[in-house]
């Protein structure tokens, strides 16, 4: 890599800041802005296309946070977060020994953090960040909504919009309003974000919105099926049915 241009990708939703990271990059010897982006779609986009090196990720945007961004790559980009203050998310950059600027921040400390991307990325040590999103992300309670990238589309699903959630091996078939949208997740990571009066995990391969639930209905002996309001019928295992109960 220290032989050869570092293709890097900017992505802050205001073009100021974005023209201060090109003009700061400029300075910066052997290194080549490969696509320059607005807001998280874009950004999605222009990593799948572009195949950078390295990605200048601004985290408080609007429509996709920095984050989202970060669930819906398919492919694992050395990342240098750009960030206002944030203590939350500082703690959790250190932690995992991801840099990031904190903004306001000057050419040195761009041309620093590049430099040591640059080393990371040579030697092999990189850090993957797609776990570092849940670890950096304030706690601001339930998810609000789920993101499932289909190609080149990103689907934005309200999470009251959601029926039930079921395991599909290492991937989550979310079932929404009829449609399905398969994302590659597993059950029980997208289990820890969900409110647990709102949703419940009736079966090892099933989570239910509360509110779909019309009945329950005894299948067999010690077995129990339940009934959304759609008619979409769920297993229940005894220690879902333990859950409902709680809730019911």
């Amino acid at each position: 890599m220290s032989d050869r241009e570092l293709r890097v990708v900017i992505v802050d939703d205001e073009a100021p800041a974005r023209n201060l990271l090109r003009e700061y990059l400029a300075e910066v010897p052997g290194v080549t802005v490969a696509a320059e982006c607005a807001n998280g779609f874009e950004a999605v986009k222009a990593v799948s296309e572009s195949q950078p090196d390295l990605l200048l990720l601004d985290i408080q945007m609007p429509k996709l946070d920095g984050f989202e961004v970060l669930e819906l790559l398919e492919r694992e980009v050395p990342v240098i977060f750009i960030t206002a203050h944030d203590e939350h998310a500082l703690r959790a950059f250190e932690v995992h020994a991801v840099d990031y600027l904190l903004k306001p921040f000057n050419a040195d400390r761009l041309a620093e953090a590049v430099s040591r991307a640059r080393e990371r990325i040579a030697d092999g040590t990189t850090q993957p960040v797609g776990d570092l999103a849940a670890a950096a992300r304030p706690d601001r309670g339930g998810l609000e909504r789920i993101l499932v990238r289909d190609g080149s589309e990103v689907h934005v699903i309200p999470i009251n919009a959601v029926d039930y959630i079921e395991a599909r091996d290492d991937a989550v078939a979310i079932h929404a309003g009829g449609h399905s949208h398969l994302k590659a997740q597993r059950l029980a990571a997208l289990e820890e974000r969900l409110d647990r009066d709102d949703f419940v995990r009736v079966h090892r391969s099933y989570i239910i919105n509360i509110d779909r639930l019309g009945r329950i209905e005894l299948y067999a002996k010690d077995s129990r099926i339940a009934i959304l309001t759609d008619g979409t019928k769920i297993p229940v295992s005894r220690s879902g049915y333990a859950r409902l109960r709680e809730l019911l």
